[in-house]
């Protein structure tokens, strides 16, 4: 059975960043939005991020999303199309006044975590250009996103353990802590650290077996899980305990799955990816968040949505127009901004068309000129 592409028909803003109100309705494809800096693109792909568990492809807090001049609050809603027929209507914000998170499921309340049930969302943006370079803390974060496209529980077992460690770094400092409390605490980070870590690990096994059989004009990557292997709960819980010397002494838990780093090398070149050109970093990581999505729609059975922001004027034409063909034959929905309509040139059969206007998304009949 071929993969449910779960793409957006229907897009609504009000009072989302730059936008007091918006609706568009993409295609199932391509999705090209063109327009200069500041006007408005990376703030629908931000939207469409929301659709998912997490912060958003910025990771900003919400309050920030509202808009300027508005009334403090937001909504951000999509119709998703699904392979029996029936359309899904998902949405989130916040009320004015109030930082708390609402979603929405066909008008029912939902948990953030359970967005994840209904639509996978990868990207890639200008700010991870630096992710092979810079702290563990960002690629882990990547990796938990992948791990939660495969895995749709991995976001509360995540939240949980961090919730968890928070606790007992709380009572590591106060130094009044007794054992029955950090035990109790140590027991809830086995529990939920056993889970973070076990996804994690199976994300890498099947990523190295996707990364090993492409086929794509990228370098190919290697990835594999630096940091602490899955145990189960009550050895994880031990062996966090037995930290406990060294602990009080930093102020905070040295030992666990917090402390996983995702490493990647060049597989042509045989190096690690933080001595690849900046280039070449970028080819990677799209050559990986390629192989990716194709295995999402193959465990899955559902094609993630991708996003792309400003993710082509690195590409040269021969590049752009093989990413383009790759996109197109793994089906999903896949929206791409770029400040110059002549980076979608390139693309061949149906696509929507897009082009900010006086900061607003406009569709274009027959596309960019060529």
């Amino acid at each position: 059975m071929s993969p449910d592409p779960r793409a957006l028909t229907s897009l609504r803003l009000t009072d989302f960043r730059s936008y007091a109100a918006a609706e568009i309705a993409p295609g199932s494809g391509l999705v090209a939005i063109s327009g200069p800096n500041g006007a408005g693109k990376t703030n629908l792909l931000e939207a469409v991020s929301l659709l998912v568990p997490g912060r958003g492809l910025r990771r900003a807090a919400l309050a920030e999303m509202a808009r300027l001049g508005g009334k403090g609050g937001f909504a951000v809603s999509a119709r998703i199309s699904t392979g029996d027929g029936e359309p899904v209507e998902i949405g989130t914000g916040i009320e004015p006044g109030s930082g708390r998170r609402i979603v929405r499921v066909n008008g029912a309340n939902a948990s953030a975590n359970s967005l994840s049930e209904w639509l996978s969302v990868l990207w890639l943006t200008p700010a991870m250009d630096r992710l092979f370079t810079g702290p563990a803390a960002d690629r882990r974060r990547f990796l938990d996103r992948l791990t939660l496209a495969l895995y749709p529980d991995h976001a509360q077992a995540a939240t949980r353990y961090e919730a968890a460690m928070r606790e007992r770094n709380r009572l590591l400092q106060d130094g009044r802590a007794n054992d029955y409390w950090l035990n109790a605490v140590e027991i809830e980070m086995g529990k939920y650290g056993s889970r973070l870590s076990g996804a994690r690990a199976a994300t890498i096994r099947s990523l190295q077996a996707a990364l090993a059989a492409q086929v794509s004009p990228f370098p190919r990557a290697a990835v594999e899980l630096d940091g602490f292997q899955p145990l189960d709960p009550e050895d994880l819980s031990s062996a966090i305990g037995a930290s406990r010397p060294e602990d009080v002494r930093a102020g905070r838990t040295l030992v666990g799955p917090h402390r996983d780093d995702l490493l990647v090398r060049h597989v042509e070149k045989d190096q690690p990816a933080e001595r690849a050109s900046t280039g070449e970093q970028k080819a990677l990581l799209t050559g990986l968040v390629l192989a990716h999505a194709r295995l999402v729609a193959e465990e899955t059975g559902r094609r993630p949505i991708l996003l792309l922001d400003e993710a082509l004027a690195h590409l040269d034409e021969g590049r752009r127009a093989a990413l383009f063909t790759l996109l197109q034959d793994l089906g999903s929905q896949v929206w791409m901004t770029g400040t110059d309509e002549a980076l979608f040139r390139a693309i061949s059969g149906d696509a929507t068309y897009m082009e900010m206007v006086d900061g607003m998304p406009v569709v274009r009949g027959g596309g960019f000129p060529g």
